[in-house]
């Protein structure tokens, strides 16, 4: 196998491996590639190799199984503002920049994936753009890693809650909050949305689609009038519908897609 196959079969993983919806272990990621390439089983591991050597790639364990997942071992720059790093690693801010540090756990959010990258760009573009309610709460609904919730406190909310049924997840939240001395401001809670109650000037939801669609009354009922709801989590040829089901309460002022990934922000009426 030649650099150049070598170097194209990696960015073939990469992309692979960010993309998926789930964690992938290694003999996922060999059988995708042998469908996507003519490429044998020992240029594959070749390939993996190379990414786990230069520290691309990394093995995690959850429950007794190893997965690859992309190296969280540096900071990463997410959006034009956002930065995410470990928590071991130093990193100068530039001005005006958002670092926050996360721990690589069990839950997804660390980044890797686009409708974590998505949902972050969607944020920054609705608190730059859009909000400007003074005393302004945030609730993220699935909150997982909790980098949502910390990311618009960051960028200018003064408090969020953010709930997930999930108890792994709700500890590495509370976890990653602390690591970012936030916990004055955001609040990780076992909740499910059904509970919450109040009025928020921003709605975080990095969820599936069938879940936003069928979440959008309770959605519309905690949005504050004029506030703003960041979803993440739809597969591109999924967004019109969503957009549609949404319109009758509130408006679309940001879409983006990556890798077949779709994030929105609406405004409600």
């Amino acid at each position: 196998m030649t650099i150049i196959e070598n170097h194209l079969i990696c960015q073939k993983i990469t992309d692979y491996v960010s993309a998926s919806p789930r964690r992938l272990t290694q003999r996922d990621i060999i059988r995708e590639m042998s469908l996507q390439f003519s490429a044998t089983r020992k240029e594959i591991n070749a390939a993996l190799r190379s990414l786990l050597e230069a520290n691309e790639l990394v093995y995690s364990y959850i429950d007794g199984h190893s997965f690859m997942e992309a190296s969280l071992d540096k900071a990463v720059r997410i959006t034009e503002r956002v930065v995410l790093k470990p928590p071991n690693i130093s990193y100068q801010p530039r001005s005006n920049e958002v670092v926050i540090s996360i721990q690589s756990g069990a839950s997804f959010g660390s980044g890797s994936h686009p409708t974590t990258r998505l949902a972050l760009g969607a944020i920054e573009f609705a608190l730059n753009n859009i909000l400007s309610f003074k005393e302004a709460r945030a609730l993220d609904i699935g909150t997982g890693s909790g980098v949502l919730a910390i990311a618009a406190v960051m960028m200018g909310i003064d408090a969020a809650i953010g709930i997930d049924i999930d108890p792994c997840a709700r500890a590495e939240a509370a976890e990653n909050v602390r690591l970012n001395q936030l916990e004055k401001q955001i609040d990780i809670q076992d909740h499910d949305i059904e509970n919450i109650s109040g009025k928020f000037a921003l709605v975080l939801a990095n969820l599936r689609y069938p879940t936003l669609k069928s979440l959008y009354p309770k959605i519309t009922e905690l949005t504050e009038a004029g506030g703003l709801v960041v979803v993440s989590g739809i597969h591109q040829d999924e967004l019109p519908d969503l957009l549609s089901c949404y319109t009758p309460n509130f408006v679309c002022g940001w879409q983006k897609s990556e890798k077949n990934w779709s994030a929105a922000v609406f405004q409600k009426r």
